[in-house]
């Protein structure tokens, strides 16, 4: 069971993790309290937290649309943000019968699927990373909906039988210029994986590979979601449509979030109108 220390104990930690700069010390010092189930490990994650370890390394977990998803060590930590991708697919996806196929690439620890999935209640779960570490991580935390995980560079290692049957495809793509890649917050630099973080040239890289592929794996009318930086979504919208794909932007400003969707086009032979 979680540690009750004296007030004049948890005072103590909030001034520690203050003085180490955590912004939110009091809201953390609560995490940490309930997690820990003995002094030796309380003590034990304060000192990783002041020493500069994100705080979901340090718990073990990160809270993302509500649910406590596993992360690991060195694996990226599901953004806040990145919940307006799971939004917008969720509304892409819930009227697909049975249930829809999902294909999360650069699924980090799988919280995308896994929260997606959750959200909708059914549907079939494939991800890939090319991070073995990100790869034990998703496979924990994609057992309870049955999914799928595979290890390998994108759309590598997916079974051949995934081609033209995907729904919804969510790509969490990593997408900061390799040059401003230095100034992100040490927390993220330092303590989570650079193949997760670094997205070529002008961050986008990663994004034309993908888009490259996806109508192979689309279903008809299926859909391509990624996270990008508001500033890069105009050029971002134009990779999809080089690739053949319908793009719109979708942002959200409480959120501080830009998601772009490219949606397969099907031809409509009984109303060549809507194909113009």
């Amino acid at each position: 069971m979680p540690v009750t220390p004296s007030p004049a104990s948890s005072a103590a930690i909030v001034a520690r993790l203050r003085a180490a700069g955590c912004v939110f010390a009091e809201d953390e010092a609560r995490l940490l309290l309930t997690t820990a189930e003995t002094p030796d490990e309380l003590e034990a994650m304060v000192e990783r937290r002041v020493a500069g370890l994100p705080l979901e390394h340090v718990l073990g977990w990160a809270e993302f649309c509500g649910l406590r998803v596993e992360v690991d060590p060195g694996v990226f930590v599901p953004r806040r943000r990145t919940e307006l991708m799971v939004a917008e697919a969720a509304a892409l996806a819930g009227d697909v019968p049975p249930g829809p196929v999902v294909l999360d690439l650069c699924c980090g620890a799988g919280a995308v699927g896994v929260a997606l999935l959750s959200r909708l209640g059914r549907g079939e779960l494939h991800a890939s990373d090319v991070d073995p570490a990100a790869v034990r991580c998703a496979r924990r935390n994609v057992a309870p909906v049955r999914g799928h995980v595979y290890e390998g560079d994108l759309f590598e290692p997916l079974p051949a039988s995934l081609r033209g049957r995907v729904d919804v495809l969510v790509a969490n793509v990593p997408y900061v210029p390799t040059d401003e890649v230095a100034f992100m917050p040490p927390e993220a630099r330092l303590h989570e994986a650079r193949v997760a973080l670094d997205g070529g040239a002008d961050g986008l890289a990663v994004a034309r590979r993908v888009a490259a592929e996806a109508s192979e794996w689309l279903a008809p009318g299926g859909h391509l979601l990624t996270e990008t930086s508001e500033r890069q979504a105009p050029v971002a919208l134009g990779v999809l449509a080089a690739a053949g794909l319908r793009p719109r932007v979708v942002r959200d400003e409480d959120l501080h979030a830009t998601v772009v969707v490219g949606s397969r086009v099907t031809a409509d032979f009984t109303n060549p109108a809507r194909n113009m």
